[in-house]
This record gives structure tokens, sequence and C-alpha cells, in this order.
């Protein structure tokens, strides 16, 4: 990001085991040898990135939360539903593999050309027919009434600065649950990009523009807070 940044992504397995996957991220702060960083996440990594912030707070900078699908009423998209049923989802996931990759991707990335490869990397693990076992396997995640039933609870507790971002125009995760988030996290502001569920691969540079200038903005906060400190003291 600008060169002032080093971005680490974390590939997810699923939501199973919130809490391990906040410790597994831990790990690899500590194995990396960073002492403070920014945690960002987009859709369900928003589900860890909460989690993480409650159980290492002294470890976060600032938070973001891009298309915070965090609410224990969320509602899977309504071809996921389909597979997440026993039985039906079995004999559906080759028809549903397809069409979603065929047809709901390149729509929902606005058939930017320019995004096909990243539509083929995300489509490389679940291409033929075992493909679409696996992509059936991955959604079977749980139930958001249980997996997220925590997180109204721990939102009003975070303490790290925190962005919310949201597509106006996502299909998926309702508009309200960014207006939810926002009410709930003590320090947290939201603003809505003019985008679908993909903004941070559709708007790339927009989306990277902000983040930094929220981290700028909170650094300049801290450094603030800390001459103030300082002449106190």
């Amino acid at each position: 990001m600008d060169g002032r940044f080093t971005c680490i992504a974390v590939d997810l397995p699923c939501y199973r085991d919130l809490p391990g996957l906040a410790a597994g991220l831990d790990e690899i702060r500590v194995r990396h040898g960073i002492e403070k960083w920014h945690v960002v996440g987009h859709d369900g990594g928003c589900a860890l990135a909460v989690h993480y912030a409650d159980w290492f707070p002294e470890r976060v900078g600032c938070l973001a939360l891009m298309t915070p699908s965090i609410f224990p009423d969320l509602k899977p998209f309504f071809l996921f539903e389909i597979l997440r049923k026993p039985v039906l989802g079995e004999l559906m996931a080759p028809l549903v593999n397809l069409v979603f990759w065929k047809y709901v991707m390149p729509v929902a990335t606005g058939r930017d050309a320019a995004l096909t490869y990243a539509i083929n990397d995300f489509q490389r693990g679940f291409k033929g027919f075992q493909g679409a076992w696996r992509l059936m396997s991955l959604l079977r995640w749980g139930q958001p009434a249980e997996v997220l039933s925590s997180i109204p609870t721990i939102l009003p507790g975070l303490r790290a600065p925190t962005l919310i971002l949201h597509g106006s125009g996502d299909p998926a995760v309702p508009e309200i649950f960014a207006h939810r988030a926002a009410k709930l996290i003590p320090d947290a502001e939201v603003a809505f990009l003019d985008s679908g569920h993909y903004f941070p691969l559709c708007e790339p540079e927009l989306v990277s523009a902000r983040l930094l200038r929220f981290f700028e903005d909170q650094e300049i906060v801290d450094n603030a807070s800390v001459r103030t400190r300082v002449s106190v003291f």
C-alpha cells in the first residue's frame, strides 16, 4: 500500500473455529516479528477480525471491516443455501458450481475483463465434479445464528479505531449490517462505496486510498496523544 505497509493476506479455511483462527492469526504476527498491526477483513473475514481484535486488543492498531457479514441473522446467498441442504446439496452441487462461476461471479465483479484472472484463481480449486463437492463442503460451515451469535456482544468492547466500508449495491449483505456495526463499536466510522460485494477487487485503488487515509489519520491522533502525555508528565 503506497510502499508504506506490508500486506499479509491470509487464506481462511472456514468459519468453524473463530477463536482458534484468531490464535493462528496471532502466530503469523509473531512469526513475522510484528509488534502491532492493522487488521483488515472482508465479508467472512470480518468475523475473524472482530474476534482477533477482542482477544488481542494490544496487538491491533486499526481495524477495518469491509462488508461486515458478522451478525447472526445473516442469510447465506440463495445458491449457497441450496448447497447447505443435505441430499439436495449433493444433487445440485455440479449445477450450482457451474452457475456460480459462469454467471454469478462475472456479474458480481461488473463483468470487468481485468478481473478474469482473479475469478480464475478463485475457481481453480473448485473445477470439475470433485470441485463442486469441495465448494459444497466449504459452504457447510455451520449456522450463522450459532457461529456468529457472540459477535453483537463483542462489538461494544472493541477499542481499536474502526473503519467500516460497504458497497451500496451489495446484493448479498444488507446495508443495515454496516450501520449496526458502526453503532455498536465505540470508535467507528462507516463509509459506503458505489460498488457491489467485491469492491476490494473492483475498486482496489479507491479502497487502498481510503484505508491509507484512515491509518494515517489515526497515526496523527496517536502521535498527538503521546505528545500530550509526555508534556503532562
